[in-house]
């Protein structure tokens, strides 16, 4: 092993680690992330919440390019460096678990108290009632109201987004909230233009600073939504690591940083640190 690992085995080790993962971690579950090595960056801007709620057209794309790409989302299971993760908190190790995925894939992994700071996918609201449904209840009606629709997709984002040109979903058809009838449903995640919750983010930011180390997984940290935990992290002088493939926009403040596969590493990681190894 690199010394590298051998170091951010020791600090694991140590327990009282926060983890901040992002969808690097969900790449080997099938998902491509936007910037790292599975290469699937848009080819269409990210629908904003301003977009989404005012315009019919729009939110038609959205749930057309949605109901296909929920499907390849609700195939994929926890790879390695899910399982992983949670052996880690199973070990008692970790002091919380904080994503930016809305895969859901942590917990199916077994983690318990993931905080979803960009919410669930799996998961729908009403933005006129507030009823909470899941997703494969939606899916069933929309499948029922669109009989045939079956466009085919390049690829799937990790918020569960696909590339769709504007003719596949001309005669798309959208329903509403089945409990009051005429609200607008949304998926339970946060899009762009759309704050995280501020409690949510409190949340999260009282982990980080009771924390003894922050542990980086799979994200690029472009955005100043996972980056703010890692610059509150060196603010308060405890260790920021980083295992990522590529470069990302908190190596300036990472005392540890590797270069290597999410699911080998954090498997290897696992049966380093936790005191039960990983089935064959």
């Amino acid at each position: 092993m690199s010394e590298a690992f051998e170091a951010l085995a020791r600090l694991v080790a140590a327990g009282d680690v926060v983890v901040l993962s992002g969808a690097g971690l969900s790449t080997e579950s099938g998902i491509p992330d936007y910037r790292g090595p599975s290469g699937a960056s848009r080819r269409h801007t990210p629908m904003t919440y301003q977009e989404f709620t005012r315009d019919p057209l729009a939110r038609r794309r959205y749930w057309a390019r949605s109901h296909l790409g929920w499907q390849m989302i609700a195939r994929a299971a926890p790879n390695e460096g899910h399982r992983a993760v949670a052996r880690l908190q199973a070990a008692g190790l970790l002091g919380g678990i904080i994503t930016q995925n809305v895969d859901g894939l942590h917990t199916a992994a077994g983690a318990t108290g993931v905080i979803e700071l960009h919410g669930r996918l799996d998961e729908v609201t009403c933005l006129d009632c507030g009823n909470a449904t899941g997703r494969e209840e939606l899916h069933r009606r929309l499948s029922e109201a669109n009989p045939g629709f079956d466009a085919r997709v390049a690829h799937v984002n990790p918020d569960g987004d696909v590339d769709l040109p504007d003719e596949a979903v001309t005669g798309f058809r959208t329903v509403d909230c089945a409990l009051c009838g005429t609200g607008m449903l949304k998926p339970d995640v946060v899009f762009f233009g759309e704050t995280v919750p501020a409690l949510r983010v409190a949340d999260c930011f009282a982990l980080v600073e009771g924390a003894r180390a922050l542990l980086v997984l799979g994200s690029s940290l472009t955005v100043m939504s996972g980056r703010r935990f890692v610059l509150r992290a060196a603010r308060h002088g405890i260790p920021v690591a980083i295992v990522n493939q590529g470069v990302t926009r908190g190596d300036t403040y990472a005392a540890l940083r590797l270069d290597a596969p999410l699911g080998a590493t954090l498997r290897a990681l696992a049966d380093r640190c936790a005191a039960a190894p990983a089935p064959v």
